[in-house]
């Protein structure tokens, strides 16, 4: 994928941080920084290392270990608080402190426990200054050893002072930064990059590696943390050429990695490989690491970088994540898709599903339906891993997943490569930096501009695209008016029109649109695209169990129909039957769980809402639900109606409030964790089958088919079953939700494969 040297220059000036990486600036090797102070301790101070262990879910947290008297020890969670874990990330060189977990959280450590009744001030340079029992001085067990959580930013100008010299091959490795940096021309001008010098910032500078005790373990980890699933061999000899040129400035220290980390800071020190040669690598050269990009942004010569978010994957899926590369983990077996409990779910067993989906190594294991409960069942529960395997699948696991409900869906975090796109896109004007007036960068005449989307035809998808493009989340509204949000005058013109995005893209350039080729007869300025992003999003799910069960058939007399007729809830051939006649109803009941992580609110304001005079309440959304009928060729039989609700909360997951109800013009809603509930009794809960043939039949619901509301996941917006009709009775069977089978079952269902090709 090659950018223009002048977009790539213009680019570089807004986004320096962003874009070292496309070649070395003129003042090579790097212009000085203020020195990061080290801390002065007193002689009598104890010298001490930490480090986080245990079972970690990010690489910056974890069981507290401390470094002292040749021995790896823990510390004892009485008395510790926030002041203290400040200290600890602090003295990591993390830039505070998020959270301290008691109670080993992160597992039982082993050895001597150093330090218990820890009084911590939070300025203190190390935990070995706070007030203690003393070192080595603790009446507790391992069940109370503390862990902490730090924040992922690194202290600018943090360098690694190692007081005990003879015991680097057990410290691990804390640095302010890592990069890779592209050396070779054809290199610098590619996103991502993908080759180059391994650089480590420690003190404020970068510098290279000596490649002299340099694996490919070590490789592979770096390529990991940089969203590659694995390395690859390079030509050296390019490279020689260029240290000769330019003469490295080495780290002080070699690497040693296993291979299975998710991030450079848990591998451990290598020895101090320039001490005894006035800083330079005898007979090496600065490490060289090359990159294999996964699928989704391998570069062709057609069509650039691939869109992400394929819809099938062969044995694992990534569901409800906000951006590329993270997700609820889901496997397939026997045909149908289900969860991973989180029980030991951690770093290494998500690695092994970031680097299987061809994403690096993870960034998070995250437990609890962090992001949103699946359904269906749980086919994996205990996974444990070495770190090298080819799939999740491949894992130790418990198949007995009793005790495991969904509320304990596992979900993973995976570093990607850094594309660039955030750069491109912008949002102007709002209140916060979640909403606004989008403004896309462009090349025009040789330069880059600002400029606006045209509106028209603006939806959610596409604000969906906007959001995960900026790193912001979930789409909560799309507009097409943003006269109240006063952008750049100078971003006024429309540069971008008929973007039309299926919610999947990566960038919203991936989208369709119309090239130079521009048209928007409203312009922009006051009509320009806009949206407001969420961290969360709803997700209704059908259940398709309750469908099954309550299926049953009922004539009843158009008289009694009134209301139904009104709300064009029968075929059209009833207004041509007198009073008197029946009408032949498939009915059914429809129970909807919101299994996101924020409650389905309807788009419209109160004041918009329908007042239905034969129901006697407000609908809130006028199309909710859509029910038709195919035959097994896929050709609609019965008159798919419309449906719209009043939307409140029937039942409650246990400990769940229900917060929505119809009654008294209340608001209207599905909770997190609750359902909504229509009964197969009550008016337009139903398909007109009147003029049906007896035979075999699809059925289909599709809930929030015009995707009014902004949802995680809209390919379990439908449910399936194949239906039976006899003329006298009938039977629904087999009924499953969007994307619940592998696609090889799918396909023997006709009509819809997914929601997100329904209306567009």
């Amino acid at each position: 994928f090659e950018i223009s040297p002048v977009f790539a220059h213009l680019l570089a000036l807004l986004s320096v941080a962003q874009y070292e990486h496309l070649g070395y600036p003129p003042g090579y090797p790097y212009p000085e920084q203020e020195e990061y102070t080290a801390p002065q301790l007193d002689p009598d101070t104890p010298r001490i290392q930490l480090r986080l262990a245990g079972q970690k879910r990010k690489h910056n947290e974890g069981r507290v270990e401390v470094f002292y008297n040749n021995q790896w020890g823990t510390v004892c969670d009485d008395d510790f608080n926030i002041h203290a874990a400040q200290v600890v990330c602090r003295e990591l060189g993390y830039v505070e402190a998020v959270s301290w977990l008691p109670s080993s959280k992160y597992g039982k450590g082993e050895g001597p426990i150093w330090f218990d009744n820890v009084h911590c001030t939070g300025k203190e340079k190390t935990l070995a200054q706070c007030q203690s029992n003393g070192i080595g001085i603790s009446d507790c067990k391992h069940s109370e050893d503390v862990g902490v959580v730090c924040s992922d930013k690194r202290i600018p100008g943090f360098k690694f002072l190692n007081t005990l010299p003879n015991h680097v091959e057990n410290l691990d490795i804390h640095v302010e930064d890592v990069q890779i940096r592209a050396i070779l021309s054809s290199y610098r001008k590619r996103i991502p990059v993908m080759e180059g010098y391994v650089e480590v910032k420690d003190g404020g500078k970068w510098k290279q590696i000596c490649n002299k005790d340099w694996t490919q373990f070590n490789s592979r980890v770096i390529c990991g943390m940089f969203g590659f699933p694995g390395e690859r061999k390079y030509n050296p000899r390019v490279y020689k050429m260029f240290a000769r040129r330019r003469k490295p400035t080495y780290w002080d220290y070699s690497v040693n990695c296993t291979g299975n980390e998710a991030h450079l800071s848990s591998c451990k020190l290598g020895q101090a490989v320039l001490e005894k040669s006035n800083g330079t690598c005898p007979r090496g050269l600065p490490v060289v690491v090359s990159c294999v990009p996964g699928k989704d942004f391998a570069p062709t010569l057609m069509t650039g970088f691939r869109k992400a978010f394929r819809q099938e994957q062969p044995l694992v899926r990534l569901r409800g994540g906000a951006i590329v590369g993270e997700g609820r983990v889901e496997v397939l077996k026997n045909g149908e898709w289900g969860t991973i409990c989180d029980d030991k779910w951690n770093l290494l067993s998500a690695t092994v599903v970031c680097r299987e989906l061809g994403f690096g190594t993870a960034k998070e294991a995250l437990s609890g339906g962090r992001l949103g409960q699946g359904m269906g069942p749980v086919h994996m529960n205990e996974v444990e891993c070495s770190g090298f395997e080819k799939s999740i699948t491949e894992c130790s696991f418990n198949k007995e997943a009793l005790g495991c409900s969904h509320e304990e869906d596992a979900a993973v975090r995976c570093n990607v490569p850094k594309m660039g796109f955030q750069e491109r896109l912008r949002l102007s004007g709002g209140r916060n930096p979640y909403e606004g007036r989008v403004e896309v960068l462009v090349e025009r005449n040789g330069s880059l501009v600002w400029g606006t989307v045209c509106s028209e035809g603006w939806r959610t998808m596409e604000a969906m695209v906007v959001c995960r493009q900026l790193g912001l989340g979930f789409a909560s509204n799309a507009f097409q008016e943003t006269w109240y949000w006063s952008g750049e005058v100078s971003a006024d013109a429309v540069v971008m029109s008929g973007v039309r995005c299926s919610g999947t893209e990566m960038s919203l350039s991936h989208c369709l649109h119309h090239g130079a080729h521009l048209s928007c007869p409203k312009g922009g300025g006051r009509y320009a695209a806009g949206v407001s992003c969420s961290e969360t999003a709803p997700d209704l799910v059908l259940n398709p169990q309750v469908v099954e069960q309550t299926t049953y058939m009922e004539d009843r007399p158009m008289f009694m129909l009134q209301c139904a007729y009104e709300e064009n809830c029968l075929s059209s051939t009833s207004s041509e039957v007198p009073a008197n006649t029946y009408r032949r109803l498939l009915r059914f009941s429809s129970q909807i769980h919101n299994n996101g992580q924020s409650d389905f609110r309807p788009k419209a304001d109160k004041h918009s809402w329908v007042w239905h005079d034969c129901h006697r309440h407000y609908h809130s959304m006028e199309v909710f639900t859509i029910y038709d009928l195919f035959s097994l060729n896929g050709t609609k039989v019965a008159e798919g109606h419309k449906a719209s609700f009043c939307l409140e909360d029937s039942e409650c997951d246990e400990g769940i409030e229900k917060r929505y109800e119809c009654a008294n013009f209340g608001d209207q809603g599905i909770t997190v964790g609750c359902w909504d509930t229509y009964r197969h009794d009550i008016d337009c809960q139903w398909v007109d089958i009147t003029d049906l043939k007896p035979g075999d039949y699809i059925f289909q619901i599709i809930i929030n088919p015009n995707y009014e509301v902004p949802e995680s996941d809209y390919t379990n917006n439908f449910t399936k079953c194949r239906c039976r009709y006899d003329g006298h009775r009938v039977w629904m069977y087999s009924c499953h939700n969007g994307g619940s089978l592998s696609s090889e079952t799918e396909q023997t269902f006709p009509g819809l494969h997914s929601n997100q090709v329904t209306h567009r």
